[in-house]
């Protein structure tokens, strides 16, 4: 698969080697061409080039830039991201006395909501988010013997689809949330888990299968 990467971060170089070492076609775009060359031979990319070059390339087009500027992007792009898929990692953060928090209004209202409303055309799926970008460096995520799950919400059934392949070719399960509206939900998680980091916990701990008590019943909601 062809994927445009438009970032050159932290989250940008984990995602995009993963998908180099899956075997996917990558191109690296950002505003800074030396920042994007750098990246792209940093994860071996096919190329290297400008945020539009990036998001024409691709039938992916992963969105790895600051969260308050993503839709501006997607705005701006929107044109050339028609009939294309694009993966939005960001976390809309904000640091507060009682830890991390979102910036976004809550309910419906979400990063990915506002991207998909600023480029129409395309298909917008939230996903990637969740995890800190160590873990995207690994070269097949797995822990406890079982491939880590990834949580997305998706706009189509395209997105969803294609969104689903990739997260496979990279050694995960694909963990179907429901659609767009549903985004903010999974803001909303990975910033609770940044939280739960951050004071020295273990969020997996909170969110045990019912199917592991003593006497669980299977038909049981």
């Amino acid at each position: 698969m062809r994927i445009g990467i438009l970032g050159t971060g932290s989250m940008a170089t984990a995602l995009g080697g993963a998908w180099a070492r899956a075997g996917h076609s990558v191109l690296v775009g950002g505003r800074n061409a030396a920042a994007a060359a750098t990246a792209a031979a940093e994860i071996k990319a096919a190329g290297h080039g400008s945020l539009t070059e990036a998001a024409a390339y691709g039938e992916a087009v992963l969105m790895a830039v600051p969260a308050d500027s993503a839709p501006r992007l997607a705005q701006e792009l929107a044109p050339v991201l028609a009939g294309r898929t694009v993966l939005d990692c960001t976390v809309p953060m904000a640091p507060g006395p009682d830890g991390p928090s979102l910036t976004t209004a809550g309910g419906t209202d979400s990063i990915a909501a506002r991207i998909a409303a600023a480029a129409p055309a395309a298909g917008v799926a939230k996903v990637f988010g969740i995890c800190h970008e160590s873990i995207w460096t690994l070269p097949r995520p797995a822990f406890e013997n079982t491939p880590l799950a990834v949580p997305f919400c998706a706009g189509t059934p395209a997105a969803a689809a294609l969104t689903a392949e990739l997260i496979t070719s990279m050694g995960c399960s694909p963990l179907p949330c429901g659609g767009l509206p549903r985004a903010a939900l999974l803001e909303a998680a990975a910033i609770f888990a940044v939280g739960v980091w951050w004071s020295g916990g273990e969020a997996r701990h909170a969110f045990p299968s019912p199917a592991l008590a003593p006497g669980a019943v299977d038909d049981e909601p």
